[in-house]
């Protein structure tokens, strides 16, 4: 599936997946993209919800080429609604959807020419940083979301204004953490009147739309370029054990000195130089990975070597516990970079599988995870230094 690619409004397409703690059933309603071209599935290692959607277009559990998380920004912009009444912010759900976020917020902006919008992104981590609000995702591996005051007073009086909210996430099944970060953002936005909940796949189907629509405290819509519903059979088969990746709750400021989203942001940090004089060769096959919720400026840093003419796949480390199989193929585990000592994750990458791998960081040399670079014969790449650590 290419960038340009033109796809119509597809039929409806139901799947059933046989997965290691059940079976999942999938309806697809409405969808802009073919349902295989969008998302795959696989067992998650959780007990609370076993079972995962895999987004194809993502640039996270599976690599992508940048040019189609481009296409996903863009046309996930263009269908918000032409009449959300200003100033808006823009919130990336953290990990997964913290490249997501900015790149709608990126693609939102680029479209409508509009100066009053303001992107950020909630995280795992505690800095020394005027804390809004946190919210919970009940069913996640790591249920503490934290969302923190912008930085730049011009930016935070931005958000205490804010009318129009637009929450974005990878993909929507309950769409509870939708609701409970609506009212984390609404004790701190007294004008604020329309939320828009934009998604990959949406799973919700009508009725739990409707009761979300009803939940929330101002007008609510949804943007997706998949609709659809599911429905999951466990079996017998006993429950996964899921790793303890919550984290220590240490401050984190000596780790994370830059401001890439999580303090609010109108427009995208630009690349340290030292990143910008970076090449690649016309072909060469390159991956670029992210980590944790370090990924917007490495899908920067990917457009750039794919616009030199190599052949660039964009992906990111996680500490989603996922189970070997179905549209997961290969796992690496190795420590975090954040000094919490939990376990990180890299799906579906074999060592020899490409010509040259990036994995970029915002942490310090001393965070670099040996083990993953020395697996795939990588390069690290220090965003916070003047040169790169081999």
């Amino acid at each position: 599936m290419g960038a340009r690619q033109k796809v119509g409004r597809q039929d409806r397409t139901e799947r059933t997946v046989a997965l290691a703690g059940g079976t999942l059933r999938v309806t697809a309603d409405r969808s802009d993209l073919p349902l295989g071209a969008l998302c795959g599935f696989a067992s998650r290692r959780n007990p609370k919800r076993p079972f995962l959607f895999v987004s194809r277009v993502l640039g996270r559990h599976l690599p992508v080429r940048p040019q189609v998380m481009r296409m996903v920004h863009r046309r996930l912009a263009a269908k918000l609604p032409q009449d959300l009444s200003g100033p808006a912010v823009v919130i990336g759900m953290a990990e997964t959807a913290v490249c997501l976020g900015q790149g709608v917020h990126e693609a939102w902006r680029g479209l409508s020419g509009r100066d009053d919008l303001l992107f950020l992104h909630s995280t795992r981590y505690k800095l020394r940083q005027p804390l809004l609000s946190t919210f919970e995702e009940s069913h996640s591996h790591a249920t503490s979301h934290l969302l923190y005051q912008p930085a730049d007073p011009v930016d935070a009086d931005l958000f205490a204004r804010c009318r129009s909210l637009v929450l974005v996430d990878d993909e929507a099944s309950t769409g509870a953490t939708f609701v409970a970060l609506t009212a984390a953002c609404k004790r701190h936005m007294p004008h604020l009147s329309r939320v828009v909940c934009v998604t990959i796949t949406d799973w919700m189907g009508a009725e739990r739309q409707a009761a979300i629509r009803a939940a929330m405290p101002v007008e609510t819509g949804f943007v997706s370029l998949l609709e659809g519903a599911y429905g999951f059979q466990p079996s017998d088969a006993p429950p996964p054990v899921m790793p303890d990746v919550t984290g220590n709750s240490d401050l984190k400021d000596h780790l994370i000195g830059r401001n890439w989203g999580r303090l609010g942001l109108r427009q995208p940090v630009p690349l340290p130089d030292h990143v910008q004089a970076i090449r690649a060769k016309r072909g060469e096959r390159i991956l670029v990975l992210g980590t944790g919720e370090f990924v917007y400026p490495p899908f920067q840093l990917a457009r750039r070597l794919s616009a030199m003419g190599a052949e660039v796949w964009v992906q990111a480390t996680t500490r989603s516990p996922i189970l070997e199989g179905a549209d997961i193929q290969g796992v690496l585990e190795f420590t975090d970079a954040y000094e919490d000592g939990i376990p990180n994750f890299l799906y579906s990458v074999r060592p020899g599988q490409y010509d040259r791998v990036l994995v970029c960081y915002e942490t310090p040399p001393s965070t670099v995870q040996r083990p993953l670079i020395a697996a795939l014969d990588a390069e690290a790449v220090m965003f916070s230094l003047t040169e790169d650590v081999a």
